[in-house]
């Protein structure tokens, strides 16, 4: 709902007041009154509009602080599995004092979007723990390559694994089987290994458990971060350029 949209029932809903009792207990308003002071309201905000939207203001003001709240006190309840699943790629400085968590798909326009920013926000900082977690959510192909990416990381090594998630996030057009295959002897992964783990249960349990986690924490899109350490952290939906991920960081090691 824009904010020009919420000015607007709030308006609605001035000019509407007086349904209900208002004045002392068991007394309500005379058709006449109601009408009076309807009239009054809306002289006052036509008279006033700054009001209204300074109204909206306090409103999100108070709906973002809520929704902060409620991300910490998620962070805090799930913190093990967010940061340390024993399953999840890691990258960057292992030894990093934060962690950045990524919750990814690999067709989600945004996420490409960010990978950039995320390299950069990495490679300048030089502090940040990265755990990727493959989420995908944005349909069958989205599927077929979180799996080929959970696949190369179980049959190969780290660094195959990192450039297979540089690949696909790059990747143009349909991802096929011949594709799967024609990348994994790029990467210099068995193909036949990765094929089959692509549809095994190991893989399976782990988009599931990313799946979980992403519906404990009311994650409804990617890409999501969270930056944090040990038990606690921020969650930061949406993309975010390398200047607002060095801030977070900032004010985390305050």
């Amino acid at each position: 709902m824009t904010r020009l949209t919420l000015a607007v029932s709030a308006l609605a809903a001035a000019l509407h007041f007086g349904t209900a009792p208002v004045f002392a207990q068991g007394m309500e308003m005379s058709d006449e009154d109601r009408t009076a002071f309807r009239a009054e309201v809306r002289a006052y905000l036509l008279e006033n509009p700054e009001v209204i939207f300074e109204a909206v203001s306090e409103f999100e003001r108070r709906n973002a602080a809520a929704q902060a709240d409620m991300d910490t006190t998620l962070v805090e309840i799930n913190a093990d599995d967010i940061f340390r699943d024993g399953h999840s790629w890691i990258g960057g400085n292992p030894d990093g004092d934060l962690t950045l968590v990524e919750f990814m798909d690999y067709r989600c326009s945004f996420c490409r979007r960010a990978q950039p920013q995320m390299a950069s926000f990495l490679e300048d900082d030089g502090n940040i723990r990265l755990v990727i977690k493959e989420l995908p959510i944005l349909g069958p192909q989205s599927d077929v390559m979180s799996r080929f990416a959970v696949a190369v990381q179980q049959t190969g090594t780290d660094a195959q694994y990192g450039e297979a998630h540089e690949r696909l996030l790059a990747w143009e057009g349909d991802f096929t089987e011949t594709s799967a295959r024609l990348l994994a002897n790029e990467l210099g992964v068995d193909p036949e290994a990765v094929l089959t783990a692509m549809n095994s249960e190991p893989v399976d349990a782990i988009l599931r458990a990313n799946r979980e986690l992403a519906q404990r924490l009311q994650i409804s899109g990617t890409p999501t971060f969270v930056l944090g350490e040990g038990d606690a952290g921020e969650m930061l939906r949406g993309f975010l350029p390398s200047d607002q991920m060095h801030a977070v960081a900032e004010r985390l090691r305050s």
